[in-house]
């Protein structure tokens, strides 16, 4: 059946930087020096808009730090450019001094004492003015320490000795948004498709959606969400931010459809879909008929009226005549496809016509050999014809198609069974009773939605495919 709803709205951003190192944390040339940071210093967390900065928790403190280490690789990677009228010696110990003071920053750094770090950085400036770098490791320490306009500073004068700098880009685009720059959005987006660092391309993500959302750009807000839930599909604010969005559109898309077309079947068909969400499918299936009295042929609405009249009542003859006539209507309208054939073939198996089950079941994984409806309704007509051993193979199918379907995971496990593959019949049993008990606790939090949800499917009639 078809599922449409809307969650509470609110926002929160993702934490980013977790456990950055500096030398994934800036790009840095070959002949340049070497840096990377990672976690000690300053925890970050500010909601709606603001840096949410994920660090690792200190056993001994259960302080959240973000630092900064700084890793030199030797007094060769530290050169700058030679001077035009200097020496080899002169350049040489330049080299070496610069070495020293980014050695002396990666200790302080390691003792959190940012502010004697900053002054190594500096004194590193001061024999190399042009280093991208150094400017680039002031920008972050004065970054998680909120000292905003001074990062971007700092951060500025490291893209300008070295455009390409994609991490730095991205923080200073975060940066000048805290200051409220209207040229945060353009670094941004320049720097969100080409970061590599998941953390902080979330981080950007966020901070672009949500710049886009403060204007109303919903579809923009949208096309990034699209991107972070595909980089992190297990992340909650990521969800609960994409599921705001999209309800957001669906309401927006939806209040057009009320003003500039009221009284279509379009209109009743979402009235319908509404309705099944609630758990009232006779007013569903009222509505569903008056959009085909408007237009006996809008595509779709023979299948879910179908859906409907056979989800009310499976078992009744009266109701499975019903069902069976709209999909036969909606091959009509709109040719076979999987779905119907699958339909079909659930009438004839409750009726019970296994051959015509099959026949259907059949057509279906015909025209869509992936449908996991297709191969789970093979396996359970098989099944009932005593052919274990044939619907083993499309059940296999069906729980590799949709891992999620407990009830492709007890048919499983019943065929498993009988064939005396115990270890899998078990391991198919206890996923199908997981599934069952998640399916559960999603339902709870729908009713705290004061939402109906579908009916348990996990429940498995022996009467029904």
């Amino acid at each position: 059946m078809r599922q449409v709803g809307c969650l509470p709205h609110s926002v929160a951003f993702w934490p980013a930087f977790r456990g950055t190192h500096a030398r994934d944390f800036l790009s840095v040339p070959s002949n340049a020096v070497k840096l990377f940071c990672f976690a000690t210093l300053l925890p970050v967390f500010i909601l709606n808009g603001l840096l949410c900065t994920r660090v690792r928790k200190r056993k001994n403190g259960g302080k959240l730090l973000l630092a900064l280490m700084l890793f030199a690789s030797g007094p060769a990677a530290m050169a700058g450019q030679t001077p035009a009228n200097g020496t080899s010696a002169n350049h040489a110990a330049r080299k070496a001094e610069i070495h020293e003071h980014l050695q002396k920053a990666a200790e302080y750094l390691k003792a959190r004492d940012a502010n004697s770090a900053k002054k190594e950085f500096e004194a590193v400036l001061a024999l190399d003015p042009k280093n991208a770098e150094a400017y680039a490791n002031l920008g972050v320490i004065a970054f998680v320490q909120r000292d905003y306009q001074g990062a971007a500073q700092d951060l500025t004068k490291a893209l300008a000795i070295d455009p390409s700098l994609t991490k730095t880009q991205a923080l200073l685009g975060i940066s000048e948004r805290r200051l409220g720059d209207p040229s945060a959005r353009a670094l941004l987006e320049k720097s969100f498709p080409k970061l590599a660092d998941k953390g902080l391309r979330i981080q950007v993500g966020m901070e672009l959606a949500d710049s886009y959302e403060r204007e109303g750009d919903l579809d923009a807000t949208a096309a990034v969400m699209r991107v972070l839930v595909e980089l992190d599909p297990d992340n909650a604010d990521i969800l609960f931010a994409a599921q705001r969005i999209y309800s957001e559109l669906a309401d927006d898309t939806l209040n057009k459809l009320a003003i500039v077309a009221p009284r279509s079947a379009r209109m009743q068909q979402t009235i319908a879909e509404h309705l099944i969400n609630g758990g009232d499918l006779q007013g569903a299936i009222a509505h569903y008929r008056k959009a085909l009295e408007i237009d006996p042929r809008v595509p779709g609405v023979n299948y879910e009226l179908g859906e409907a009249i056979l989800e009310s009542a499976p078992l009744d003859a009266a109701s499975q005549a019903a069902a069976q006539k709209e999909f036969e209507a909606a091959i009509q309208t709109e040719g076979d496809s999987a779905k119907v054939e699958c339909q079909l073939g659930r009438i004839a198996f409750l009726q019970p016509d296994l051959d015509q089950a099959y026949a259907h079941f059949n057509r279906a994984f015909t025209l869509n050999p992936a449908d996991a409806e297709a191969q789970l309704g093979l396996g359970r007509v098989l099944a009932a014809m005593s052919k274990p051993e044939e619907a083993i193979k499309y059940l296999r199918m069906a729980v590799q198609s949709d891992p999620l379907n407990g009830e492709a995971h007890y048919r499983l496990a019943i065929v498993c069974k009988r064939l005396v593959l115990l270890n899998e019949a078990e391991k198919e049993m206890r996923l199908f009773q997981e599934i069952k008990q998640t399916k559960e606790n999603v339902r709870a939090l729908y009713r705290q939605m004061n939402k109906t949800p579908a009916a348990p499917e996990d429940q498995i009639p022996e009467s029904q495919p």
